[in-house]
């Protein structure tokens, strides 16, 4: 959300700034060439008046994060700076003529709009479709500034409840004169830097909101609107997440690529497109997971039966005439071929480090199949030719600690006759010593 954030904040340049004639789109771009366009526009009074507050309200929230218990303070400075925005403009109107103000607003509520829904005529079709984009659009900005919010204070969103509740809002909306109703970001931003923890903050904001469209609309008149837009600018500048971004770098890269295409997505394109390259990275990384799952070649911890990665525990040593392999994740169609490429490649590479350092010839190679949850017909197929290509070589495969349905599915395909008895264990450590066991056994 930090790319919406800095494109609300660059939309509070215009109240800032004191530009009048300022553009209606929203990316980083037109808004920058408006800005400097209109630079014969700018007015001093305008910044000064805004950077103040701007200072006011930053100091204020810096209080509050810094000492908890001074929460009130950040909360009541956005009305703080309203009202003595107000009281400054309103003594000093004849010498602030530059200052944009809100001016005179109509008291009482929307009209009723329900008489004004048709449903036939030529612009029904045209209406419909248009109804799905926008509601669609809609939700999906909802959900994403919700579930912001949802993480900072550390609660859950539920999709069908969001879902529904925008619905119903815009049915209501469409009868009485209301634009398009979803999450917006401005507000939340607003509402949560004023410290509302819990719903009933909407229920008084929307009470506030009613008594003052039909009683308080007049003392609104000397409000600047560059205090507004300071008020908007404090708000998002908090969503801004440095560490977040910073983690993410560290922890996945991927992740890291996806938040930085949604950044720039959003500062270039719109909020919709940001989130659509944020979430198509997304499924490409679950693609790939899924078509490229991880394998492990396994060693055992001494003086223990545990098997672990010899790559992540150094103490681990390998058995000799074995390769323990694991592998990460269910086997199917997807990624039945690749799994199969990649456990030949782990042989041969073991049959070259064998001869190159004389070592015991490989005899046998264990799949741990631990984490191997599910398998479908393609994956059974996989594990029957693998164990083909493997007895040509004279090397034998061996499946340790299938889970319930794995097994259940390789029985019911008859898989494990050609394993034989000693195909199929309980665990690695098991496999290896009856295996050694037996070669000891023989002549």
């Amino acid at each position: 959300m930090a790319g919406a954030a800095i494109i609300v904040s660059l939309q509070q340049l215009k109240g800032l700034l004191g530009i009048v004639h300022f553009t209606n789109k929203m990316q980083i771009t037109p808004v920058l060439i408006s800005v400097f366009k209109q630079r014969d526009e700018w007015s001093w009074q305008n910044l000064l008046l805004g950077f103040s507050f701007l200072l006011f309200l930053l100091t204020t929230r810096h209080i509050s994060l810094k000492k908890p218990k001074l929460f009130w303070v950040s909360a009541a400075a956005p009305l703080t700076s309203v009202i003595l925005s107000t009281i400054f403009v309103f003594i000093l109107r004849n010498k602030t003529h530059k200052i944009a103000i809100i001016g005179e607003l109509p008291k009482g509520l929307n009209p009723p709009s329900s008489n004004m829904l048709y449903f036939n005529g030529p612009y029904l079709a045209l209406a419909i479709k248009t109804g799905l984009v926008t509601g669609i659009l809609s939700l999906t900005e909802g959900i994403a500034v919700g579930r912001t919010f949802a993480a900072l204070k550390n609660y859950q969103v539920d999709g069908n409840k969001e879902m529904m509740a925008i619905g119903l809002m815009n049915i209501a909306g469409s009868c009485s004169s209301c634009y398009v109703t979803t999450g917006s970001f401005s507000r939340s931003a607003v509402n949560y830097n004023a410290g509302a923890q819990t719903a009933v903050s909407n229920i008084i904001m929307a009470s506030a909101v009613l008594v003052t469209l039909l009683f308080l609309m007049p003392l609104f008149y000397y409000t600047p609107n560059v205090v507004l837009a300071a008020i908007i600018i404090t708000a998002v500048v908090g969503l801004i997440d440095y560490q977040g971004a910073y983690k993410l770098w560290k922890v996945d890269k991927l992740d890291f690529l996806a938040c930085l295409c949604s950044f720039f997505g959003v500062w270039f394109i719109s909020v919709p497109l940001g989130l659509g390259i944020a979430v198509a990275i997304s499924v490409f990384k679950i693609l790939l997971h899924v078509s490229r799952p991880n394998t492990l070649v396994l060693g055992n911890i001494p003086g223990t039966p545990i098997f672990h990665s010899l790559n992540q525990y150094r103490e681990a040593l390998r058995i000799p005439s074995f390769v323990i392999l694991a592998v990460e994740s269910p086997i199917y169609f997807a990624n039945s071929t690749y799994l199969q490429e990649r456990i030949l490649r782990w042989v041969r590479e073991e049959e070259e480090r064998v001869k190159a350092n004389n070592e015991s010839t490989l005899k046998c190679i264990i799949l741990d199949m631990t984490a191997v949850t599910a398998i479908d017909t393609s994956g059974i197929d996989t594990l029957y030719e693998l164990r083909k290509v493997l007895d040509k070589r004279s090397l034998q495969l061996v499946l340790a600690n299938p889970v319930g349905n794995v097994m259940e599915k390789l029985h019911q395909s008859n898989i494990l006759d050609s394993f034989g008895l000693k195909g199929v264990y309980l665990s690695v450590g098991e496999a290896v010593a009856d295996i050694s066991s037996s070669w000891k056994a023989q002549p």
